[in-house]
């Protein structure tokens, strides 16, 4: 059965069978609440998963009165006999009575599993919604949905935003960075709501508007890829202490104490001591007892894709991606381990090993911020391609507090783009020059020592890679492009300096480099 289908079982005379019964006890008390048939809610919440309850429990924190509705309608007894006890929250049991209690024009936010749930949820609250509400998808939804309900809904008259809500279940209840995009008109009825939600930092909202359409969801997305690297990075040196310098956890965990108190506080610098300090009931760190498989969700993959899709080197998250794929075939790499041995000079760290942890810093560092440099021009690029005005401050500002990727960092960041809204690249303002070529140094050595151990560093080595690449005013493409000429009749085209009467600036060149071929070109150029 269709989940429109059950709601609309719902609606029509409560849960549908299946559904948990909770006490009537429980559930006298909580419809004792509701009383009023009067219109008393200020925004509602569907779905009271960890996130949606927490969510609610924020809004209601603030002062505002919270509708709250649940497919399995057992839970929204539970919640309000619970959790909510005695808190500005009100409950529904059905869709119908979801929306007549809401104020108009009516908020209501989805906080449901992504892709058909979503349009299952929509058109089941379409036919009790009057033009000019809201619906806001709160969830990991792919942008270009987005994209399509802002549209589609907007010619029912009905307001749509999707909103990327980052900081996991301690940010919901606390306080979340939260990223709304999609129909603009709806940004003056729920900004007080998310401002208000949302974390603080400085004493600024971590939530803004982002843009159109799909915006919203798309720099979530871009925030997921971009944590994605920041994880793998801090794995990768974790490795490196761990194996390259034979430290013990317990060493490990106060380096990260030390790197938490400067350039690299973060929430994940913070997480990762944690995670180092805690023993299992038998007194050894729990971390060495985890299957080195790791898990995704897709968001990181569809932000290499799309980077794909659209030309940008955003390398290092697409190495985060595959460094868990690889991650992912346990068994070969166990037969692997057996049959491709290392062969070097030596599998063991010689020299300064305090001089050492203090280039990894650094390495950690810069390589940060290509990560961040990459993810600010794939977002660049999508706002020319899709016709959307990202405000990169605002974006920066919104990532300072709530989510997972915060940090001391982003603070930096903000200023670079409220000094320059048009800045063509993080590495080009002053502060981050500066410190790209303060961590130059101490960052190849890292990358050079980690491969003379045989030591994988996917992410510090493609971001050394790509800034090298980066700051070279000729790579060999022009091999590249000539190959492309000499096999296929690609063309190419000539260097400004090189132009004369037989090659032109911009003119598509094919040459029958053996004499043997045609003169007749198969395509036009394509860089």
């Amino acid at each position: 059965m269709l989940l429109s289908e059950r709601l609309a079982g719902i609606n029509l005379g409560g849960p549908p069978r299946g559904l948990l019964h909770t006490p009537p006890r429980t559930k006298e008390k909580a419809r004792t609440q509701n009383t009023d048939n009067a219109p008393s809610g200020d925004f509602g919440l569907i779905g009271l998963a960890v996130m949606g309850q927490n969510i609610v429990l924020n809004a209601a924190d603030h002062g505002f009165t919270v509708v709250a509705f649940n497919r399995t309608v057992s839970k929204v007894d539970h919640f309000l006999a619970n959790e909510a006890k005695g808190k500005s929250i009100v409950g529904a049991h059905t869709v119908k009575e979801f929306v007549e209690k809401l104020k108009t024009p009516r908020r209501m936010m989805l906080l449901v599993m992504a892709g058909k749930p979503v349009d299952d949820f929509i058109e089941t609250l379409l036919p009790y919604c009057e033009k000019g509400d809201i619906i806001i998808d709160g969830g990991n939804s792919h942008f270009p949905d987005t994209n399509r309900r802002t549209k589609y809904l907007a010619g029912k008259g009905i307001r749509f935003v999707g909103s990327g809500v980052s900081g996991g279940e301690e940010g919901a209840r606390y306080g979340p960075s939260i990223m709304p995009g999609g129909n603009e008109e709806a940004w003056p009825y729920i900004k007080d709501v998310f401002q208000s939600i949302a974390a603080k930092s400085d004493g600024e909202a971590c939530c803004e508007w982002v843009g159109d359409e799909g915006a919203g969801h798309y720099v979530k997305m871009v925030h997921n890829g971009i944590e994605y690297g920041d994880m793998q990075l801090i794995c990768e040196a974790y490795d490196i202490m761990k194996r390259g310098l034979g430290m013990t956890n317990k060493e490990i965990g106060d380096v990260f104490t030390e790197w938490n108190k400067g350039v690299l506080d973060s929430f994940l610098i913070e997480i990762t001591r944690d995670i180092m300090y805690f023993n299992d009931d038998d007194g050894t760190p729990l971390v060495e007892k985890i299957l080195d498989q790791a898990g995704q969700k897709g968001t990181g993959k569809w932000t290499a894709i799309n980077a794909l899709d659209l030309g940008m080197p955003v390398t290092l998250i697409a190495e985060a991606v595959l460094a868990r794929c690889l991650s992912s075939i346990k068994e070969q790499r166990t037969t692997a381990s057996k049959k491709l041995q290392f062969v070097g000079r030596s599998n063991k760290f010689e020299g300064d090993k305090a001089q050492f942890l203090e280039d990894l810093e650094q390495a950690l560092y810069a390589s940060k911020i290509i990560s961040y440099a990459q993810g600010f021009m794939l977002m660049q690029e999508a706002a020319k391609e899709y016709n959307w005005k990202l405000n990169k401050p605002s974006i920066a500002l919104m990532w300072r507090g709530g989510c997972i990727i915060r940090s001391v960092f982003l603070k930096d960041i903000t200023a670079a783009y409220r000094a320059d809204d048009n800045l063509e690249n993080l590495l080009f303002n002053d502060f981050f020059n500066k410190a790209i070529h303060k961590a130059q140094p101490g960052w190849r050595d890292v990358v050079a020592k980690a491969a003379l151990l045989g030591i994988p560093t996917p992410a510090f080595s493609t971001a050394l890679s790509w800034f090298d690449g980066y700051r070279t005013e000729d790579l060999p493409a022009n091999l590249l492009q000539a190959q492309r000429d000499y096999f296929g009749a690609h063309t190419f085209h000539i260097k400004p300096k090189y132009a004369s009467d037989k090659y032109k600036v911009g003119e598509n060149i094919h040459v029958n480099w053996t004499g043997r071929g045609g003169n007749v070109s198969a395509s036009t150029y394509q860089a």
